[in-house]
């Protein structure tokens, strides 16, 4: 049986800094962002729309440093299962009925290594970090929304 790729855990903060909501679904406004989100602005920046983590990242490095982080202390917007979002680079695709364009990839930062109380989070997701998309069309977004590249 083929695995549908899809949204996982979905997480959002009203303010920078503050920890992460784990969440059903959120609402996303085309070049905006994520209503309630710390980085929702108008006109917003591409990199800061919505970002995205691969759930098998955060579970290999549970499993290899015998950790036990939560997906969403990862700070990401969406975590996905089943999706390599390195390819998704330069590419449009759906997350339900929204549309989205991968523009980047998330490089890990040094306030998450902070954040999390780890040394070695930098080096171990230096091509794991995730992918920051710009939004080009508004709707919800919610759990187990397939993810399908267009």
């Amino acid at each position: 049986m083929k695995k549908i790729n899809k949204v996982f855990k979905i997480g959002i903060s009203k303010k920078k800094g503050e920890k992460i909501n784990e969440i059903n679904k959120i609402k996303v406004l085309s070049g905006k962002g994520i209503v309630d989100d710390r980085n929702f602005l108008e006109n917003n920046d591409l990199r800061k729309q919505l970002t995205l983590i691969e759930s098998e990242n955060i579970d290999y490095y549970n499993r290899k440093y015998n950790t036990n982080f939560s997906y969403v202390d990862f700070r990401r917007n969406i975590v996905t299962k089943n999706i390599k979002l390195n390819d998704l680079v330069g590419k449009k695709f759906s997350i339900g009925k929204i549309i989205v364009q991968g523009n980047d990839l998330c490089s890990p930062c040094k306030e998450l290594q902070e954040k999390l109380g780890i040394n070695n989070f930098i080096k171990e997701f230096l091509r794991r970090g995730g992918l920051r998309c710009e939004i080009l069309s508004s709707g919800t977004i919610s759990i187990e929304d397939e993810i399908k590249i267009l």
